[in-house]
């Protein structure tokens, strides 16, 4: 507000105003509702993270809309408004006089009560790129159910904050199929979820009436700082938009309990360290490793919450100075690695201590239980672990190709 000789002038700035992307929201009812959705019964499986350029949410979008009815809401994990903690139920719920059914409570799919007299269901959801992050599964979940029911899919897309060229880590044995890994894709898959929804149509052959409302403006190279969009963390713990880089890059460190990563003190995913860690010794074999697109710092912390809370720690910060280069899943094979080789004795303590859950629910999330094997039998660890399953992951490389979309494209120019 600014004062001129008594007069009173009001500046109002758009909130996305310098954002270069459209996501599947901005575009799905220019000009009107888009085809897909007009006069339909919509169901909406959504969250919080789901705005539009301007902060306009896509519930509140499709509530106030008269070209289509909001019949019902679908929650993933952590809820309609991310306040959940992971693995913590969520019930059912109204918004209005919209029901809110939960997908994260006592069933993970829609029950048949709950599809009725629903026409289409519209997903519209901030994904983080990570195979183990389950709003993709809950996704997944949808379409089956959905394609049973003869229900069109609407995925109004968004961008992977990654970006969509990076592509580590191994692929998902059928064995370890589950709501943390859902389908045969590399652990960080460099896929939008609408790509990811048209991959997992065709290739599992789910036969759903699937439409994906493109963004306009986004690359594959661009990661979500470069967007121009504001970043609404997609759960607790992953509060900024790099954070999903370096969940992938410590998470499977979390589910062994090796080390603390960062959750429950500030730096969730950024750091690995422990009360037992030499904080210079780690940082400079880290460093010594000739490790792409990173470099780590001595870090000495004391976390609020969690297995370690109010000990004091120290280990290494993990900075990323070339996202392009930076491999997520071989950083995280290297870290193992280096505190097997550093600690032996803590490391084969810590490893003594994990259960049969433990152990299934490592292998759910890496895709397969080699890597595991790795763990317990071999000293030379780290690199064997970034390795697995190249000529796999190459493999899917070549059949990934058919599923992006070609607007996204760094040199996409669509016809005239």
């Amino acid at each position: 507000m600014r004062l001129f000789k008594g007069l009173v002038i009001f500046f109002f700035v758009p909130l996305f105003i310098s954002a270069k992307v459209e996501v599947g929201l901005d575009r799905v009812f220019l000009g009107g509702a888009h085809p897909s959705i007009q006069g339909k019964r919509v169901g909406l499986l959504t969250n919080h993270t789901a705005v539009d350029r301007n902060g306009v949410t896509a519930m509140d979008r499709f509530q106030s809309r008269k070209d289509c009815k909001l019949v019902a809401l679908f929650a993933p994990e952590h809820g309609l408004y991310g306040q959940q903690h992971a693995s913590e139920k969520i019930k059912d719920a109204k918004r209005g006089d919209v029901p809110v059914f939960s997908l994260y409570g006592s069933n993970r799919r829609p029950t048949e009560a709950q599809l009725k007299g629903i026409d289409v269901v519209v997903i519209d959801i901030q994904d983080i790129g990570v195979r183990s992050y389950t709003y993709a599964s809950s996704l997944f979940y949808m379409m089956e159910e959905a394609a049973k029911k003869d229900i069109g899919i609407v995925v109004l897309d968004r961008p992977n904050p990654i970006n969509g060229l990076t592509v580590d880590g191994p692929m998902l044995h059928p064995k370890w199929r589950s709501f943390i890994g859902y389908i045969n894709v590399p652990y960080i898959h460099g896929m939008t979820v609408g790509e990811l929804a048209q991959f997992f149509n065709m290739e599992y052959k789910i036969g759903a009436k699937l439409t994906v409302i493109p963004m306009k403006g986004w690359s594959r190279g661009m990661d979500f700082k470069d967007t121009g969009l504001h970043w609404i963390p997609t759960s607790p713990n992953i509060p900024e938009s790099d954070t999903p880089l370096f969940y992938a890059s410590t998470g499977l460190l979390g589910e062994l309990r090796l080390c603390n990563i960062g959750v429950g003190y500030t730096l969730p995913f950024k750091l690995v360290g422990a009360p037992w860690m030499d904080a210079q010794q780690l940082t400079k074999h880290l460093n010594s490793q000739g490790l792409s697109g990173v470099r780590f710092v001595p870090i000495y912390f004391k976390p609020f919450s969690g297995s370690m809370a109010q000990l004091d720690c120290q280990g290494s910060l993990i900075q990323v100075v070339d996202k392009k280069s930076y491999k997520p899943f071989e950083i995280q094979g290297v870290l193992i690695g280096a505190i097997k080789s550093l600690y032996p004795q803590k490391f084969k303590e810590v490893m003594s201590h994990i259960g049969k859950s433990e152990k299934d629910l490592f292998c759910k999330a890496v895709g397969s239980e080699e890597p595991l094997q790795f763990l317990k039998e071999e000293k030379l660890i780290g690199w064997q672990i970034a390795e697995f399953q190249r000529a796999e992951r190459e493999l899917f490389m070549e059949k990934r190709k058919n599923y992006l979309r070609p607007e996204y494209a760094e040199d996409y120019r669509p016809n005239l």
